[in-house]
Formats: structure tokens, sequence, C-alpha cells
């Protein structure tokens, strides 16, 4: 439904710098990243919707996180949020990034639409 959720793709190559010290003979992306990831898919969401243009949308929280799976070069971590609560310019999301059907990560991330 549109507003509602939103899909993205990341391609994770050898070729990120983060991969240099992530580990030495065995890449592996960064939980962190992967929640980041997560985090600006839901920001194109809100940040495309009408009232919000313009703005700048704020993660303001993790809940529920979980991590299931490894994601290494060559993968293709697919993307997902769908908008659970949004009022007075705050609101959740649950998040989920997959690969090849598998739960890479999950949870909720919560935030914020503040004016530039």
């Amino acid at each position: 439904e549109e507003g509602k959720s939103i899909k993205g793709i990341k391609n994770v190559t050898m070729n990120e710098p983060f991969f240099q010290g992530h580990f030495p003979g065995r890449p592996i992306m960064p939980g962190v990243l992967i929640t980041e990831a997560l985090a600006q898919v839901g920001a194109v969401l809100l940040l495309g919707m009408e009232e919000n243009k313009g703005k700048l949308g704020v993660f303001t929280g993790i809940n529920n996180f979980k991590f299931r799976r490894q994601v290494i070069p060559g993968d293709v971590l697919e993307l997902s949020a769908e908008l659970v609560t949004y009022r007075h310019s705050m609101g959740k999301a649950n998040v989920k990034a997959t690969v090849d059907g598998q739960v890479a990560a999950m949870g909720e991330i919560s935030f914020a639409v503040i004016d530039r």
C-alpha cells in the first residue's frame, strides 16, 4: 500500500570499505550498517509523504532487533519497512532485511520527522 510500506535493495560487494577490517579473512557486513540501511529505507518512505516534503527524518531508536544471518560479499540484501504508527511527526516501523528469502535482521525502528 502506497505510503505504508517500501522495499529497497543493497548489492553487497567486496569493494565496501568496511570489509577491510570486519573481519580480515572473513568479511561480514556490520550489523550497525544493516540497521542503518533499514533506517534509510524507512526514511525514504516517510519523506515521500506529501506533508514531509523538504523535511528531515531522524532515527530515534530500535526495539526488539534480532540478527539471524550473516551478510557477506556477493549477497543481495533486500530491505523492507512497514509503517506501524505515525502521529505528530513521530512514528514506528517494522523493518526486515533478507538474503535469498532468509531473514538477516529484523525489528522495529522509531523515528521523528523534523524541519530542516
